[in-house]
């Protein structure tokens, strides 16, 4: 019988708390509030992303999380000089690097770590020197996996967003397709020494697949907590998706 798999580590992402409160321009909700919560109902980490043009989160709700020793804090960003001086500023316990554009709704695709080595190898070297957990947010292809080695980021997030859709729109094919190319990206970081982290689109239908992948070791989830705390609280959201997770998990 094989051994039982580690327990998930679950992120939290709370940007659309502060879309929320920013929608009034009030001081409500307050983020780092929505941060505390996510911690007490299972959360091991609180991830924001910082944006170019600041359209949720804000600077002052990264600083003021970031003085929280309590509250590991997993800092998005876009590989810009701005936000290397930020992170290198308030030191995170992680930073993920994620592409950028300023008309998309959401991030939409995986990094192009291979097209991009020397721009990246810029802002992740400073960040590991300082102690600072890189990961870069990218699809499971294999170029994409061998250029984080090669950038020496210790962590990799897969987008699992095309398998996601697939599972929303019932194509139970493509869904299927795309779980196995997410399985062999996850086998084939693992076998370089990479850590593997999966994020984006993960709602409590289609986790529980993604969190049986044994490869996986993290899962990052954010607008589907806050979506579904509306109906149910954001405690009792997030106590959910743990225990799907955690089942998931114990059922390998």
């Amino acid at each position: 019988m094989s051994a039982p798999l580690k327990p998930l580590r679950l992120g939290v992402n709370i940007d659309h708390v502060a879309t929320l409160r920013n929608a009034r321009g009030s001081s409500y909700p307050d983020p780092v509030r929505a941060a505390r919560f996510a911690r007490e109902a299972g959360a091991d980490i609180i991830t924001m992303h910082l944006r170019e043009d600041r359209r949720h989160i804000r600077d002052a709700d990264v600083e003021s999380l970031s003085f929280i020793n309590d509250i590991p804090l997993n800092l998005e960003m876009a590989a810009t000089d701005e936000m290397l001086e930020i992170a290198l500023r308030l030191r995170p316990y992680a930073c993920c690097i994620v592409p950028e554009r300023r008309e998309e709704l959401t991030t939409e695709g995986g990094l192009d770590a291979a097209g991009q080595l020397n721009q990246l190898a810029r802002i992740i070297s400073p960040l590991i020197d300082v102690g600072i957990i890189v990961s870069l947010f990218i699809t499971p292809e294999k170029k994409q996996i061998e250029a984080a080695l090669r950038l020496k980021a210790p962590d990799i997030e897969l987008h699992p967003g095309a398998y996601c859709e697939a599972v929303m729109h019932e194509k139970k094919e493509l869904a299927g397709c795309q779980l196995v190319e997410l399985r062999k990206g996850a086998e084939f970081a693992n076998s370089l020494g990479l850590e593997v982290h999966a994020g984006h689109g993960l709602t409590y239908e289609n986790v529980s697949a993604i969190a049986a992948i044994p490869e996986v070791t993290e899962l990052q989830i954010g607008h589907f907590l806050v979506s579904e705390a509306v109906f149910t609280g954001f405690t009792p959201a997030i106590q959910r998706m743990r225990e799907i997770i955690d089942h998931a998990r114990c059922s390998q």
